[in-house]
């Protein structure tokens, strides 16, 4: 028997839309790209103040932290928490600004699959946190009387990729549930940032009192940021395979949220 042919100008789409999924990528990318000084760069800048700053502070003299001088310990912190603030700014503007200047159906009508969308949209978060990370570690590299030379590959690419699509996660459901850019940046001010700082970034939770260190525990973002820096220095103030577990355990957690939440259509179909 003949097989049925598609009609000339027809549009096949397989299990998955690449096409789509690479437009709404590159989409995505574009829209951080284009304004890359407030994006990429002014991050960045700011990164490298905190550790000038801190270094000022404390960074001169023999003070050490889990047996790295202050400047060494202080540096990987601060580069996953620029790419972690970053993710989160991103990937919580896109459905946000569709549903408050009234685009949002750029996002709905395309033929793509929640997944799709979803995969698309962690994507660019992930590329401008990379991006970002790059830039901070390369000036940090650069930079004298400070070690940011790799020990462990595996734990930087592991822990900077799943902690910026944790966050970027995190950024798409409170970009589905604010109504106006207040709301995102009070999750902004209120959580991330906060969580973000009072992670270990600045200091070892070894030396806190027990209570405040079952607090840090209890904080993803301790554990996205001790597993980043051991890529670095070799050291961290918990088990590096537990804490590659909780991170993979919470990203499961949250990107099953997310893709319930956005093929809902809570908040951008009505």
């Amino acid at each position: 028997m003949n097989q049925i042919q598609p009609k000339l100008g027809t549009t096949k789409i397989n299990r998955v839309n690449w096409v789509g999924l690479k437009t709404l990528y590159l989409k995505e990318v574009r829209r951080f790209m284009k304004v890359q000084l407030q994006t990429i760069w002014a991050p960045a800048i700011t990164t490298l103040l905190f550790l000038v700053i801190f270094i000022v502070a404390l960074g001169r003299g023999d003070y050490t932290v889990l047996g790295q001088p202050f400047a060494n310990f202080l540096a990987p912190g601060l580069i996953i928490m620029g790419m972690i603030q970053n993710a989160f700014a991103n990937s919580s503007f896109a459905l946000l600004v569709g549903k408050i200047q009234g685009t949002i159906v750029d996002y709905l009508m395309p033929p793509l699959s929640t997944f799709e969308t979803l995969l698309a949209m962690v994507g660019a978060a992930v590329t401008r946190a990379t991006f970002v990370g790059l830039t901070v570690w390369l000036a940090m590299f650069l930079w004298p009387d400070v070690e940011v030379s790799v020990r462990h590959p595996w734990a930087i690419i592991y822990f900077g990729l799943m902690g910026s699509i944790f966050i970027a996660l995190l950024g798409i459901m409170t970009s589905i549930w604010a109504e106006k850019f207040d709301h995102a940046a009070a999750v902004t001010n209120f959580v991330i940032a906060p969580l973000s700082l009072l992670s270990g970034t600045f200091y070892s939770v070894e030396r806190l009192s027990p209570l405040f260190q079952s607090v840090s525990h209890a904080n993803p973002f301790f554990y996205i940021i001790s597993g980043f820096r051991y890529g670095f220095i070799g050291q961290a103030d918990m088990d590096i395979t537990l804490g590659a577990l909780v991170i993979l355990g919470l990203n499961i957690i949250v990107a099953i949220l997310a893709y319930f939440l956005l093929k809902s259509g809570w908040k951008l179909k009505n």
